[in-house]
């Protein structure tokens, strides 16, 4: 089996359903291009039409891949600077470090956070440590593949108060065009998430979903989703 994929991109396709697809009241703009040198830039643009709020990023990349380092820079119409240094695959094959800070000018707010990624076959682990002045938080999650199932487990942990305040299971089964999902957080919010995708044929995906909320089965408020993905 290949890697398995990290855990926020397990059943991404049937999570994507109640995340994003659907901008109402938004007029959105992305624009993506790249220099001679190598340069990439992106731009993107919303505009809400009952608020007549405008938000933007104008975001640059560059790689370097002799040394496996990408650097990227990012501003918002918010004034926050981004700034993002990643080196892969450099101290072992699979290793991903990447350091990734924000300014914010107006405010002086700083924040940090220290992201490792390591992947290889039938494993795929993260560990990220996010900065902040009362305390770092730990986040860690880890997803194991065989044979086409995957097993997938995130947590945080809040060194400031010394407790957990995440703690989420996954599973799953993916062959070539099939592909079953299935997560639960184990918190307050007691939600358990149900992801179908089927492939009916090359370039047409069919993505069916449902978020269950485990306190209140008998009181409605659960979600069904249905996605339709078309690629020519």
């Amino acid at each position: 089996m290949a890697v398995p994929p990290s855990y926020a991109d397990l059943g991404k396709s049937a999570k994507d359903i109640f995340n994003k697809g659907y901008g109402f009241g938004l007029v959105k703009l992305d624009v993506k291009t790249k220099s001679t040198s190598g340069v990439e830039f992106k731009t993107s643009g919303s505009s809400n039409t009952d608020t007549s709020k405008v938000n933007g990023t104008l975001e640059t990349k560059y790689k370097w891949g002799e040394y496996g380092l990408t650097f990227t820079e990012k501003w918002t119409t918010d004034n926050t600077l981004g700034t993002e240094v990643c080196v892969e695959d450099q101290i072992t094959k699979g290793l991903k470090l990447t350091f990734d800070t924000t300014f914010s000018p107006n405010t002086g707010k700083k924040s940090g956070k220290v992201k490792t990624a390591y992947k290889r076959e039938y494993l795929n682990l993260g560990v990220d440590l996010d900065f902040d002045f009362a305390g770092p938080a730990i986040h860690g999650a880890a997803v194991a593949g065989y044979e086409g199932w995957l097993a997938g487990y995130q947590m945080t942990f809040d060194t400031a108060k010394s407790k957990m305040t995440q703690s989420n299971f996954a599973v799953g089964y993916k062959t070539g065009d099939f592909q079953l999902h299935t997560n639960a957080k184990v918190n307050n919010a007691s939600l358990v998430g149900i992801g179908y995708a089927q492939t009916l044929r090359p370039g047409m995906k069919l993505i069916l979903s449902a978020l269950v909320d485990g306190k209140s089965i008998n009181a409605g408020g659960h979600k069904l989703g249905l996605g339709l993905e078309l690629e020519a």
